[in-house]
């Protein structure tokens, strides 16, 4: 811990040693006058510290066993490669935050969720074969995200419909239905089984880097509302391997092309 201490110290004088001051009384910085460095080279001779080690190490355990714990099970291997326009690992993670968000958005509106849109790229891994543990989770979802439900107009949900048909990537959805023709013009889509109703306000749960323009999903700007959930999708996930003791998701019909 000494060593730390040393280090930090040697960091703020630099800091302080480094900057020129216009004026003595303000204090106000003019410019960094000169910055030096050297490359240390990390050898094998190098030691760990014991004390930050011991110190360490309980932390690092409960860690382990807290991202090594069991929730559920898979009998297959579920791959974000693995489907053209929807997957098995996509329409799962997708129907959980259904499942699992709209209690809590019903809870505190009275409302319920429409659909689910989220996007393929934020599938950070593949679920293999065997037992799913809160690593698991971690690994399919490493980042900060939440779930917002978004209220669109139904002119805007066609927007979204459209960016779907244009993307031509396994975005993962829930509640709606949409299907494309050979060249990309969308045949039929749908919300809860229903064709869209352009007056009518729908409610899309997403996450907040969606919702903010991520993916190129611009049609979210143009929104009559938005509810935070104060809900990770992380640990929306978590929840739901915890509720279910196997997770079998397959590929249907919910975005195809004929």
């Amino acid at each position: 811990m000494r060593n730390i201490l040393f280090i930090l110290y040697g960091i703020v004088i630099f800091s302080f040693s480094g900057c020129k001051y216009q004026n003595k009384n303000t204090k106000v910085p003019l410019a960094v006058s000169k910055i030096e460095g050297k490359q240390l080279s990390i050898e094998k001779s190098l030691t760990e510290d014991e004390e930050i080690k011991t110190f360490v190490a309980p932390y690092k355990d409960r860690i382990k066993d807290e991202m090594n714990k069991v929730l559920s099970y898979t009998p297959n291997t579920l791959s974000k490669f693995n489907g053209e326009y929807n997957t098995a690992i996509g329409n799962m993670m997708a129907d959980a935050l259904l499942e699992i968000t709209n209690p809590v958005f019903h809870q505190r509106t009275g409302k319920n969720i429409d659909a689910v849109l989220l996007n393929h790229g934020g599938i950070r891994s593949s679920i293999n074969r065997g037992d799913i543990t809160t690593k698991t989770a971690y690994n399919i979802m490493p980042f900060e995200n939440e779930a917002v439900v978004i209220e669109l107009k139904g002119t805007q949900v066609l927007k979204m419909f459209e960016y779907l048909s244009k993307s031509e990537v396994a975005h993962p959805v829930a509640g709606m239905q949409l299907t494309l023709t050979e060249d990309n013009q969308i045949k039929t889509g749908r919300i809860q089984g229903k064709k869209v109703d352009l007056n009518k306000s729908y409610f899309i749960v997403t996450n907040d880097y969606l919702m903010d323009g991520g993916d190129h999903m611009n049609f979210f700007a143009i929104r009559e509302s938005e509810t935070y959930l104060d809900y990770k999708l992380r640990n929306v996930f978590i929840d739901y391997f915890k509720k279910h003791d196997t997770i079998n998701p397959v590929r249907d019909e919910r975005f195809i092309k004929q």
